[in-house]
C-alpha cells in the first residue's frame, strides 16, 4: 500500500490533491477550489456562507488563480483553436496572406517584390505569426497540444489570466526568434505560446503539490522534439519554444505563486506587465541593430 499518496478530492475521489478547504478541511481539487480571504474553500462551505462574513449570494466561485469560475471552462481554448484553424484555411485560399502575417525581421523578396518586416515597423508580425500555420501536420500537432495542455490550465486559471499567459508566451517566443535568427528567416506557428502554457502548467502542478513526473516528462519530450532532428526537411524554431517556455514559467509564477489577498491581483498583472516590457526591450534592441 502506498502510504505517501495524496488524498482524493471529496467530490472527485480519483483526483489526488494536496489542498484542503480552509473551513471544513476536506481535500479539494482545482475544479472545486474557490478562493477565499485565506486559502481556498469547497463549494459547500461557500454556498453556506460559512466563515466568510458575507451572505451566500456575495460569494463568487473563484479559480486557483483568483479568476471567476466560468460556465464553460474551455471556451477560450476553443476560440483559440478556431482562430488558428480559420487563419490556416485563409492561408490555403490566399497564400499571399502568409507572407503578410509570418514573422520576418527584415524584408525578403516575395512575388517579385520586397516584403517588409518587424525592423521596418511591422510589429504586429510578432503576434500574427503565432496564429499562422502552412502545413496540416503542423497545425494538427499544435492544436492537439493546445487542447491537451490548454484546457486544464484554462479551468485552473480562468479565462482572462489564461489568455494572458498564451499571448505573452507567444510574444516572448517571437521576441527571442527576432533576436537570435537571421532577419530574413520566416517563422510561424503557435508552438511558442503552447510551450508557455506548458511552463505555466509546471508552476501550477508544483503549487498544488501534484505528482510532477508526468508534466516533467512532457517538458523533456517536447524539448527533445525541439533539439533532436527527425528528418532533414523538418525545421523547428527552438528560439520560439525556449522563449515561450521561459515566459510561461515567469508569468505562471506570478499567476499562481501569491496566496489569496489584496496584493494578489497586483502581483499577477505586474508580472504580466514585466513580461511584456522584457519582450518589448528585446524587440527594440534587435530593431536598433537592424536599422
Amino acid at each position: 500500500m502506498d502510504t505517501d499518496r495524496l488524498p482524493g478530492c471529496y467530490r472527485h475521489p480519483d483526483r489526488d490533491t494536496g489542498i484542503r478547504c480552509a473551513r471544513c478541511e476536506r481535500p479539494i481539487c482545482p475544479e472545486c477550489m474557490i478562493s477565499a480571504s485565506v486559502g481556498f474553500q469547497c463549494p459547500e462551505c461557500v454556498r453556506d456562507g460559512s466563515g466568510t462574513g458575507h451572505a451566500p449570494a456575495a460569494n463568487v466561485p473563484r479559480t486557483v488563480a483568483g479568476g471567476v469560475v466560468p460556465a464553460d471552462p474551455h471556451l477560450v481554448t476553443k476560440i483559440l483553436v478556431g482562430i488558428n484553424a480559420a487563419v490556416f484555411l485563409l492561408g490555403l485560399v490566399a497564400p499571399a496572406v502568409v507572407v503578410r502575417l509570418e514573422l520576418l525581421g527584415r524584408y525578403v523578396e516575395y512575388f517579385g517584390g520586397p516584403v517588409e518586416g518587424v525592423s521596418t515597423g511591422q510589429y504586429y508580425r510578432l503576434l500574427s505569426s503565432v496564429f499562422l500555420h502552412v502545413e496540416w501536420w503542423h497545425i494538427g500537432g499544435n492544436m492537439l497540444a493546445l487542447w491537451v495542455i490548454g484546457g486544464p490550465l484554462e479551468a485552473a486559471l480562468g479565462r482572462v489570466r489564461y489568455l494572458a499567459v498564451y499571448v505573452l508566451s507567444g510574444l516572448g517566443g517571437s521576441a527571442l526568434v527576432y533576436l537570435l535568427t537571421a532577419p530574413n528567416t520566416p517563422t510561424l506557428g503557435a508552438s511558442g505560446a503552447i510551450f508557455g502554457l506548458l511552463g505555466a502548467t509546471v508552476v501550477l502542478v508544483r503549487r498544488l503539490r501534484y505528482e510532477m513526473r508526468p508534466v516533467i516528462t512532457m517538458v523533456v519530450l517536447m524539448l527533445v522534439l525541439t533539439f533532436v532532428p527527425f528528418g532533414g526537411s523538418l525545421s523547428v524554431s527552438w528560439q520560439a519554444h525556449i522563449g515561450g517556455l521561459v515566459t510561461g514559467l515567469l508569468v505562471g509564477l506570478g499567476m499562481v505563486g501569491p496566496a489569496a489577498g489584496r496584493t494578489r491581483a497586483l502581483v499577477q498583472w505586474g508580472t504580466c506587465a514585466a513580461a511584456f516590457l522584457l519582450a518589448a526591450a528585446v524587440v527594440l534592441v534587435r530593431t536598433a541593430e537592424l536599422t
